[in-house]
């Protein structure tokens, strides 16, 4: 056995460099970008590597890609679009928030807006493309190619938040006079043919839709049946110019999963799908809520400008009812002055009707918003609430009342407070009702405007009632 026979076999060679650690999680128990990896991706962007941003937002989902534009500070937002431009797709511009898409497309050039564009179904396009400027959306538009930027225009024609500004252009059409086979034939050998669709519209020789198919009966059908023969009938048309609320109603009330666009010669022109309405009502019922406080958007990303000029008309506005209130009280000076304890009581009468008043006024616009409530059943919906503010008067009245008496020992008073919180328990119910019934009929948006004039009436009739009482009964 020779020498190196025996020597010891040598152990393979050892990396001194220590294995990187573990990448810092993007996402918390919630599935919420973390706060420490938008600050490692904004860092990257500080020391000017690009490509390490790229490496850590790769792997994102496009709505995960939309959060984190919207979680990084404001001035960071521009060179975190020029960094991920590569990466930047209609997905992710499609969730992206408003204001902050504004942002990012700033960033981009026409031609990368456009080459987005044309990544995304009409209604998505036109909806990034709608918030440009004008001279921006020009050069956009001269960048798509004809029948992209035919379609685009033709949607931005129609009015805002009308149907023909939220329908797709992709959708299936077959005549009447087909068998199943040949539309099976049809949807096999037309590549250009949109793949995402539910619902085969039927249409006669005019295009006017006559019927519509959902793809699972295609598909369990004999080829040799008439496709007339297994349509329905019987569908829900939509006006190209209806109002996207109105949309959402027909919807829900119909548990629809597509509905065909119609113009006004009753053309097949579009279609709108469930996914876009299950956003329209999100988007209206949160216009609804802001629209009642007076908030604006009430979008964390808006500018502080537009915010702080939104906020403050509506102050101002409520500024004026207020005085109008204080007036009120004015005019009762002397008989606060001979029992003080009135201004002490007077802001509970006029406080619990506004309060009332809300919860009447909540209900009746969400009732009108909904078409729940209609002119057949206004009248059945004013004495409801004329019953359940008599209710809550004599109950919260008596409940004051007993306070009122264990405190002060004074009958006199006591009976006032309780006639001054029925008196407004009341007026809070009909005014909560019967304001947003009279917007709506002159056409004017009740939850925009409701509040202001129903917080008047209770705070004006609830100090009135209560010291027009105290001088009636001329409290001492």
């Amino acid at each position: 056995m020779s020498d190196t026979d025996l020597e010891a076999p040598v152990p393979p060679a050892i990396d001194d460099e220590t294995p990187p650690p573990p990448a810092e999680p993007s996402h918390d128990e919630d599935n919420r970008l973390t706060r420490d990896f938008v600050d490692t991706v904004v860092e990257r962007l500080e020391e000017g590597d690009d490509e390490g941003a790229r490496a850590l937002v790769r792997p994102l989902h496009p709505a995960d890609i939309a959060d984190l534009f919207e979680l990084a500070p404001n001035e960071w937002r521009a060179p975190l679009a020029a960094a991920l431009a590569e990466l930047l797709d209609g997905d992710v511009l499609a969730e992206m928030n408003d204001w902050v898409r504004d942002v990012v497309l700033q960033a981009l050039e026409p031609q990368q807006v456009a080459a987005l564009a044309t990544e995304l179904d009409t209604d998505d396009a036109v909806a990034i493309i709608e918030d440009m400027d004008i001279e921006d959306q020009r050069e956009v538009l001269r960048a798509l190619d004809p029948d992209d930027r035919a379609a685009i225009e033709e949607a931005l024609s129609y009015p805002e938040e009308s149907a023909g500004r939220l329908m797709q252009r992709d959708l299936i059409a077959v005549p009447e006079h087909w068998h199943v086979g040949d539309v099976l034939d049809y949807l096999r050998r037309n590549e250009d043919l949109t793949t995402d669709f539910w619902e085969i519209y039927v249409v006669d020789a005019s295009h006017h839709p006559v019927g519509t198919c959902k793809l699972s009966w295609v598909l369990r059908t004999p080829r040799d049946i008439a496709i007339a023969d297994i349509m329905q009938r019987e569908q829900t048309l939509v006006p190209v110019d209806m109002d996207q609320e109105e949309v959402a109603l027909r919807f829900q009330k119909y548990a629809l999963i597509s509905a065909a666009v119609i113009d006004a010669s009753g053309r097949l022109v579009g279609m709108i799908t469930v996914d876009d309405v299950v956003h329209i009502i999100q988007q209206e019922a949160s216009e609804d809520i802001l629209a009642m406080s007076g908030a604006g958007d009430g979008d964390i990303n808006e500018p502080l400008p537009s915010t702080i000029k939104t906020r403050m008309w509506w102050l101002f506005v409520n500024l004026g009812t207020a005085m109008l209130a204080s007036a009120v009280v004015a005019i009762f000076q002397d008989t606060i002055s001979r029992l003080v304890t009135l201004a002490v009581l007077m802001p509970i009468v006029a406080g619990m009707g506004g309060n009332a008043a809300t919860q009447t006024m909540a209900v009746t616009v969400r009732a009108l918003a909904t078409n729940q409530l209609t002119s057949s059943n206004t009248l059945r919906m004013i004495v409801r609430e004329w019953w359940i503010a008599s209710a809550n008067g004599l109950g919260l009245g008596a409940l004051m009342a007993v306070g009122c008496q264990l405190v002060y020992h004074d009958w006199g008073l006591t009976l006032v407070l309780f006639l001054a919180m029925l008196i407004n328990s009341l007026n809070a119910g009909l005014s909560g009702v019967l304001i947003p019934i009279g917007l709506e009929k002159v056409r004017i948006d009740p939850a925009v405007t409701s509040t202001v004039f129903v917080t008047t009436m209770t705070d004006c009739m609830g100090f009135f009632s209560f010291l027009g009482l105290a001088a009636l009964f001329n409290l001492h």
